[in-house]
Formats: structure tokens, sequence, C-alpha cells
């Protein structure tokens, strides 16, 4: 059964970082884009990013050169490497394979002083 899961999530302070992790099991996600997500407060469901099959990656502009998307094929994990989070940055954060229409549950990360 093909499953993400996103961990790495916590509570920062704005101006610190964290990495968020999405293991992928049961699918051959890495042949095709993967995307991070985030929701919000309001169920809004902004999208953050895309890491194509061949390692290019897009970001939303509000991303602003902070985040860096990233995989490791043999741990069969993408990453989202966060820098300078600010509070707008609280949300849960959700990996997608649009190749398997396929969501994780997320993993929340909370930027408040």
């Amino acid at each position: 059964q093909e499953q993400l899961v996103e961990t790495g999530g916590g509570l920062v302070q704005p101006g610190e970082s964290l990495r968020l992790s999405c293991l992928g099991s049961g699918g051959d996600f890495w042949r095709w884009s993967m995307d991070w997500y985030r929701q919000s407060r309001e169920n809004q469901r902004d999208w953050v990013g895309r890491i194509f099959s061949n390692g290019s990656v897009v970001y939303e502009d509000f991303v602003q050169g902070r985040f860096t998307i990233s995989i490791d094929r043999a741990k069969k994990t993408m990453y989202l490497q966060m820098t300078n989070l600010k509070p707008e940055d609280t949300g849960l954060y959700l990996c997608h394979s649009a190749a398997y229409a396929l969501w994780g549950r997320g993993t929340q990360v909370t930027v408040s002083s």
C-alpha cells in the first residue's frame, strides 16, 4: 500500500530553521514530481514547491529563497529545509504525489515567539 508520512514539525521561534521529511513507501514516487503544501487554520491549502524527477525545483513566491526541497532516493525521502521561519509560515505541511493521487497526513509547524 502506497503511503506518504511527514515528520519533523515542531514549535520554533521566528528566524529559526526546521527540516521536514516525507517518507514514501509502497510506491515508486520518485519517478515523478512531488510537491509540498501547507494548510493554514482556515483550511486553506497553499502550494509551497515542487521537485521534478530530474531534480529541478520550483517554489511559490512567498518562499523567497528561504526553503529548499530535495530528495534522497536511497532513503525514499523528500525533504523541505526551511530557514528564517516567520509566524506566517505556521501551518500543517503536507507532501503530495500527483502521480499516485496521494497525500500524507502532514506535520505541524508553529512559528511563534
